[in-house]
């Protein structure tokens, strides 16, 4: 098998810089000591918001009250996709009891978390969906208490279709703040909220390093980076598609690389043709991103047969993996490292972006190599029992006392020992 390289990237995405780490160090040191005051100075600064940072009831019913009804109804639909996947999840996770032997039961527990904080981006693009991912599985999994915050556009703050998403999805509040402060607010417990005991949703470097330095006493969803995307491809594949699917992943950001690779070298140059069109028919911001994720990250790899496409995405295990080639159902057994997996040329990343279902908030980076992407069962603890009665009692004992020794662990042992004796004792009474 073999692979050759038709395009490279010349660049590597950039990882967090050490000056990003030190800022995001001193502000989150500054919040918990002075927080919420701290936490309204940097947005007043920083966002540029003047505003209250809690959302009220009747701010959000207006905002909803201006939202078009065909925008609301795509909402909706979205919202219903996204809350019958996770609530099908949700299924999946069980409580359970077994006897592994007569007089020795364990089972375990799925225990929602009971309060969550949810970071929904905005910036250059209103993330309606991001609302929708987040904050939705978060209550599919049972979380009572959902606090989710995004930074304002300008004067008029969170954006009404953004808020009508929020509101729709389930959150318990609002918080018109973003940026580490936004994450400070959610973690410590500011502006009305309980302290967070999970911190999930995309941001920024500055929103990725402040959840990377607050993981530990609060869980977060994953360390993520610029999202990436690869599509595997044969001579079945439409060329225009496929650079429309690629530019489409590229507009996220310079720092966002997207990967080709194919069995067939005309698709591939057919590809390699059209994607510059394509980015410069593109509106402004996203000509520049897209144009600079092409020219600095992109990939092109043509390979001698399926398996070395799926050897090379096992590699580089993307964020998404979108397979337009023959033969779906052998992709779908035999890949094995990606975020999520998008299977046909009538499937796009784009509807899985937005609107499909299955969640977005996915492992960049590689990270696909070990851990899959948000879903219910972040929220929520799988967490064992156990319980022994005298039949079990004489063997339990027993061996937990010889492992302890052998481990040389003498108090363990005669935590054993002393259970054995008085079952021995409270035998030989009945006797």
């Amino acid at each position: 098998m073999s692979i050759t390289p038709l395009k490279t990237a010349p660049g590597e995405p950039p990882r967090t810089a050490a000056d990003v780490a030190d800022t995001v160090q001193v502000m989150l040191a500054r919040l918990r000591a002075g927080g919420a005051q701290v936490a309204l100075e940097y947005a007043r600064q920083l966002d540029g918001w003047q505003g209250a940072i809690t959302v009220t009831r009747a701010e959000i019913d207006a905002a909803c009250a201006r939202v078009p009804q065909t925008l609301k109804a795509d909402i909706a639909w979205a919202h219903d996709n996204i809350a019958r996947f996770a609530r099908a999840q949700r299924a999946t996770a069980q409580d359970m009891t077994i006897e592994l032997r007569p007089g020795l039961v364990a089972g375990q527990r799925q225990i929602p978390l009971q309060a969550a904080g949810c970071y929904v981006p905005g910036g250059r693009y209103s993330h309606i969906a991001s609302a929708l991912m987040s904050i939705t599985t978060a209550r599919e999994a049972g979380v009572p208490d959902i606090t989710a915050c995004s930074p304002p556009c300008g004067s008029q703050g969170i954006p009404d279709a953004m808020l009508h998403a929020m509101d729709l999805a389930g959150a318990t509040r609002i918080l018109t703040i973003g940026g580490v402060q936004g994450i400070a607010a959610m973690a410590f417990g500011l502006f009305g909220a309980p302290a967070a005991d999970i911190l999930v949703g995309p941001g920024n470097a500055y929103v990725a390093e402040a959840k990377r330095q607050l993981f530990g006493p609060i869980g977060i969803d994953m360390f993520a980076g610029p999202t990436d995307s690869l599509i595997l491809a044969d001579d079945t594949a439409d060329p225009e598609t496929v650079a429309a699917d690629l530019v489409g992943q590229a507009e996220h950001g310079a720092n966002s690389p997207v990967w080709l690779a194919t069995t067939h070298r005309p698709l591939a140059e057919a590809v390699m043709a059209r994607v510059p069109a394509l980015i410069a028919s593109l509106p402004e911001p996203n000509r520049a991103a897209a144009a600079a994720a092409w020219r600095d990250l992109a990939e092109v790899m043509l390979c001698d047969s399926p398996e070395a496409m799926a050897q090379y995405a096992d590699r580089k295990a993307p964020e998404h993996l979108h397979v337009q080639a023959r033969d779906l159902p052998w992709w779908l057994a035999r890949l094995r490292a990606y975020g999520s997996l998008f299977l046909g040329k009538t499937t796009t990343v784009a509807f899985g972006d937005k609107a499909a279902g299955p969640n977005h908030v996915l492992p960049t980076s590689g990270a696909a190599r070990y851990t899959g992407g948000l879903s219910v069962h972040k929220f929520l603890k799988t967490v064992t029992w156990q319980e022994v009665d005298d039949r079990a009692l004489p063997d339990l004992a027993r061996i937990t006392a010889s492992l302890s020794r052998a481990e040389r662990m003498e108090g363990h042992a005669r935590s054993a020992d002393i259970r054995m004796i008085a079952a021995r004792a409270a035998a030989s009474s009945i006797g």
